[in-house]
């Protein structure tokens, strides 16, 4: 009758053992995949915030030694990722390509104003970058404005904010939920074992030498659903 107990029991622990391990695993599989989600978001993030553009309008008076002092110190500045010098002419023709007729045709002459567009790299896509470097282009005498979509920009971070958040809760959920299921696996083998425990406590085996097996076993156990969340997520690249 005790064997049979026994045996009970080790099939239950084992069943036990097995579920934690594909617990674990898939928890661990699924904070993977959300990571590989944020790193794949964060490129298609920062895809986006380099295509706002920093447009600086220049006078009629700007001479092209200073536009080209302009273009060289914005080319060498550590946000700056690309220029583009865009003459009166050829901001024109791109108007004239987006209406699908000539505006000067009504007006008799070009209204328009030689530029520069600025694209920025994405870490200094903030309001405040942004702020900083215009007042600093607009203070060269022979820049007339500096203008950009800073709406758009406050929009696209603050959903980097909020994305970024419930990733940071999700992320908190599923390293929580895999804490318990191991604590649970040594909740169980502590009492299937309690018997032995007990036996090696009258002989006086000390508290950590009793939980040593138990917490070794939990350790070969997350390892495993570890390696298991880890094929997976390689068999998904």
């Amino acid at each position: 009758m005790s064997s049979r107990f026994e045996k009970d029991q080790k099939r239950r622990l084992i069943s036990s053992y097995f579920s934690v391990v594909l617990s674990i695993a898939l928890v661990l599989f699924l904070l993977g995949l959300l990571g590989m989600l944020v790193l794949n978001a964060k490129k298609v993030s920062d895809h986006f915030k380099e295509q706002v553009v920093l447009t600086i309008y220049l006078k009629e008076s700007a001479k092209e030694v200073e536009t080209k002092q302009l273009e060289k110190s914005l080319a060498l500045s550590e946000y700056v990722k690309s220029i583009e010098y865009v003459s009166k002419e050829q901001a024109a023709e791109i108007m004239k390509a987006e209406n699908g007729e000539d505006f000067m045709d009504f007006v008799g002459y070009n209204p328009l104003q030689n530029s520069i567009d600025v694209h920025l790299k994405a870490d200094f896509v903030t309001s405040e970058q942004l702020e900083k470097i215009s007042e600093e282009a607009a203070s060269k005498n022979f820049v007339d404005e500096v203008t950009y979509d800073n709406d758009l920009v406050n929009l696209m971070n603050d959903n980097v904010k909020k994305i970024s958040f419930w990733v940071l809760v999700i992320s908190g959920i599923f390293t929580l939920i895999a804490v318990l299921l191991i604590n649970s696996s040594i909740r169980l083998a502590v009492y299937s074992k309690r018997f032995t425990i007990k036996t090696m406590q009258m002989v006086g085996a000390t508290k950590s030498f009793i939980r040593k097996p138990f917490v070794m076993r939990s350790i070969k156990l997350g390892m495993l659903g570890s390696a298991l969340a880890i094929l997976a997520l390689i068999g998904l690249l």
